[in-house]
């Protein structure tokens, strides 16, 4: 987090100093010697009582004379959310390296199994045939869209905003802000308070549920189809691992309910970033706790989450006899449909032939 307000800071000092804002000798002593010490800021801010104050003046002490000029005419909010939006693209960029893995392992696996019949179930029951690798590529198809919808929430918040207290650039020029969101490859705030509004990092929020949503339901898959009652798939166990403390003949299904587990908190970190966009007025603070939370661990828990699911469908195992004996246990009512169509196709009636085939 510092590093990005350092970089802020830099590009903020660059920008001034070719608009004539500030000396150029003091973009580039900045430039040159900005630095910070964790440990120094938290000293400082035990007496400021402000995190970002305690993070200039530990820059401004490495800078010398010039440090004067650092953060000039910016208020905290300026760095703090530009800052924000460097951190969102960069762990953005490595949830979509993973979605991108985990589709590729989807697909591959899906064609894999493209002709391993398996029975279909509605409502949990028997219900026509499919195959196992068409299974796969439902998810696959899931996981392509949360991709895109990750892009998407990702592009709407590469956005900075330096516009000052309240958005009205009062000690600070729109060719600053311009000229810092170049720099940094970010777009200017349309129409900003003093923070850049949060229906922007809501809608990233959501979009990391939307992926823990598509994990949830792949992994509830799996767990069911690992039941000893349907014994049909079962994730990789190594050699030494153990299921049970005390029953040895135990392979449970740990990677997908812990996949689930995780989506749970992904979906509340979601309604957490919902309350956040109506702060008071021109903005408050109390958005500042719960995002100093979710953030960071919603990146974290989604890239574990879908590291995790790769590693199961790579070592996934099927059982193709399995299905197949789970298959006779309806004694050929997956094909009712087509017995249904046939005797309708021979002058049945629907109705009649419908009653016919139901007391088989």
């Amino acid at each position: 987090r510092f590093r990005k307000m350092l970089d802020v800071e830099i590009a903020v000092a660059q920008t001034q100093a070719e608009l004539g804002i500030i000396p150029a000798q003091a973009a580039k002593e900045i430039a040159k010697k900005g630095t910070f010490e964790v440990e120094r800021i938290n000293e400082i801010e035990k007496t400021t009582r402000h995190d970002v104050i305690a993070f200039v003046s530990n820059v401004a002490e490495h800078v010398g004379k010039y440090g004067r000029y650092i953060h000039f005419g910016l208020t905290s909010s300026d760095v703090l959310d530009t800052a924000m939006s460097l951190i969102v693209r960069d762990g953005g960029t490595i949830l979509l390296e993973g979605l991108t893995q985990l589709e590729l392992t989807l697909k591959r696996r899906s064609v894999e199994f493209a002709e391993v019949l398996t029975a279909g179930r509605t409502h949990g029951m028997h219900a026509e045939p499919t195959s196992f690798g068409m299974k796969l590529a439902g998810f696959w198809a899931e996981t392509t869209r949360n991709r895109e919808r990750l892009v998407r929430a990702l592009v709407q918040m590469e956005i900075g905003k330096l516009s000052g207290a309240v958005g009205t650039y009062s000690t600070q020029t729109f060719e600053v802000e311009a000229g810092v969101c170049r720099r940094l490859k970010l777009r200017p705030e349309r129409l900003a308070t003093q923070v850049i509004p949060r229906d922007r990092h809501a809608e990233v929020m959501w979009a990391i549920s939307m992926v823990g949503a598509g994990l949830e339901r792949l992994s509830i898959e799996m767990r069911h189809l690992q039941r000893s009652e349907v014994g049909e798939v079962v994730e990789g166990f190594a050699k030494g691992q153990k299921g049970s403390s005390a029953m040895p003949h135990k392979k449970n299904p740990i990677s997908a309910e812990n996949i689930t587990g995780c989506a749970r908190l992904l979906r509340s970190y979601s309604h957490a970033a919902m309350e956040d966009i109506a702060l008071w007025h021109e903005r408050d603070i109390s958005h500042s706790s719960v995002e100093r939370v979710i953030f960071p661990d919603a990146f974290i828990l989604a890239d574990y989450a879908i590291d995790r699911m790769n590693r199961l469908i790579e070592g996934l195992e099927i059982n193709e006899e399995r299905m197949r004996s789970n298959m006779d246990l309806s004694q050929g009512q997956l094909f009712s449909s087509h017995l249904l169509l046939a005797l309708v196709d021979k002058g049945l009636s629907r109705e009649d032939a419908y009653a016919h085939v139901q007391r088989l």
